[in-house]
């Protein structure tokens, strides 16, 4: 399906969408003081080794220590598919030890980048393995002659016992040969540069930074669907028109600049979406409506029917909710870049057919995800269990914080609740104090409670304690937050 790519680029942020149809099916955001870590290659050395946990963690001169699990090492991969007994980590790695690690996921919440000795660099065409004489193809790419021609062309390009290997990515299904090995050398030469940098940089330091994200567009994103890549910055279009005339010359026709008054999000209201894509729920165009729910452990996916009624009966309602229901989440998980475990709960069918179909067209859905997600049957209780890989943060945690009146529970002590509170703590300290007076500062919704409905116990506090309390509404109080002051 065509699609095209806008670029929203500042001083300070670059934002992307990437629009199908008129609709903004994936959003990614860069801000200049928060450039991410996925993709980089550091010279790092190990802080602690856990063999109880059959980890690491790696001093990589970032804020925190990232993390590295016995699956992450180049030598386990090499054991696995020799079908040999795997050594445990603490017999490969000890504390003060210096090696080379790529990070493969982002820091996300409390938990520091994760990384791996398993060296890849991505091209437009190719991913250069420098440690794995693997040659291979992207699974995207299903055609047997397709694949086998396509592998037979990066073959010839490799030398005789050469050590790196080779993974073609989808982008080259309509590749040339020539197209490839400008690729190749051009990732091999990559590679010498960082094995340079190796031999005199000090440990920890950083070997090399991934491409910012306006390239990444350029080598990542761009497929024969996409019709035109249009930016607002005319000094962004330079720049990304040279990179193109140098690693990707095909799409450097297809970089526009937008020259128009109205802001480039505004004409397909970008800005809208992205607010939506902060919301809990999700409207669907027939009445029925999803509850997304990101933690930290998993994202879940509740969908309902709401005020849809349009079936010829209520198992028919139900089954076309569902089936509508998983284009949404499929763009959803785009938009919002939501990663690792997801759990969907579909409305209860009792049909299996429908459940087939339902399940089908989810899996439809996804196949345009370019992020590699993996889906399971319907469980015994009715719910789909899925994983999208996770690399980055998502929009949330790029856009949000957590909240500081609730301390990130999702919701706040309800106003009648802080009233007794107050009244538990003004008996408490009246036992421990002898003052003149109480007087109580706390938010609107507060105070008016106690002048209104609970205005009986505020003054059998004061005659049971026997002094005065007067209310005071404290602008800056939230709900919860409240003052006792002894006059």
């Amino acid at each position: 399906m065509a699609e095209d790519i806008l670029i929203n680029v500042t001083p300070f942020e670059t934002r992307v969408a990437v629009v199908e149809q008129g609709a903004v099916q994936e959003l990614l955001i860069e801000r200049s003081i928060q450039r991410g870590f996925a993709g980089n290659v550091y010279l790092g050395r190990i802080a602690r080794v856990l063999p109880g946990m059959q980890s690491a963690f790696i001093d990589i001169g970032q804020e925190r220590a990232a993390f590295m699990h016995l699956s992450d090492l180049r030598q386990n991969r090499v054991e696995r598919l020799g079908g040999g007994p795997i050594t445990p980590i603490e017999k490969i790695l000890f504390e003060g030890q210096s090696l080379i690690v790529q990070v493969t996921k982002e820091p996300i919440g409390t938990k520091g980048a994760r990384v791996s000795t398993q060296i890849s660099l991505a091209g437009r065409m190719l991913v250069y393995l420098p440690h794995d004489p693997h040659v291979g193809v992207s699974q995207r790419i299903d055609d047997p002659e397709l694949r086998q021609s396509l592998k037979t062309m990066v073959e010839s390009l490799r030398e005789e016992n050469e050590e790196g290997g080779v993974i073609v990515r989808t982008q080259a299904e309509q590749a040339t040969l020539e197209e490839m090995r400008a690729d190749y050398e051009y990732l091999k030469r990559l590679w010498a540069v960082i094995l340079k940098r190796l031999r005199t940089q000090p440990c920890p330091s950083t070997l090399y930074i991934e491409l910012d994200l306006t390239q990444r567009i350029l080598r990542d994103m761009v497929t024969p669907e996409t019709q035109k890549i249009v930016v607002d910055s005319r000094s962004a279009v330079q720049r990304m028109q040279e990179w193109a005339e140098t690693y990707t010359p095909s799409v450097r026709e297809r970089i526009e600049h937008h020259a128009g008054n109205r802001p480039l999000f505004d004409t397909v209201n970008v800005d809208d979406e992205i607010a939506r894509a902060l919301s809990r729920r999700v409207d669907l165009k027939s009445g029925g409506y999803l509850i997304i729910d990101q933690t930290e452990a998993l994202t879940t996916v509740d969908v309902n029917t709401g005020g849809y009624v349009g079936g010829r009966n209520f198992g028919d309602t139900i089954f076309r909710t569902n089936l509508e229901a998983t284009v949404a989440i499929a763009r959803q998980l785009r938009l919002r870049n939501l990663g690792g475990i997801i759990i969907l709960d579909f409305i209860d069918m009792d049909n299996e057919e429908h459940k087939a179909s339902v399940l089908s067209e989810l899996k439809t859905a996804l196949a345009k995800d370019r992020t590699r997600v993996s889906v399971s049957e319907f469980s015994q209780l009715g719910l789909v269990e899925m994983t999208r890989k996770r690399t980055r943060e998502s929009l949330a945690n790029v856009l949000c914080e957590p909240c500081p009146t609730c301390q990130s529970r999702g919701s706040i002590k309800t106003a009648r609740t802080v009233c007794y509170e107050i009244l538990r703590e003004v008996l408490r300290e009246s036992r421990q104090f002898n003052p003149k007076e109480f007087r109580i500062l706390a938010a609107q919704d507060v105070v008016d409670l106690f002048l209104e409905e609970e205005s009986e116990h505020l003054a059998k506090a004061g005659d049971f304690i026997g002094k005065p309390i007067s209310l005071e509404v404290d602008p800056l109080h939230n709900q919860e937050q409240y003052d006792i002051i002894l006059l």
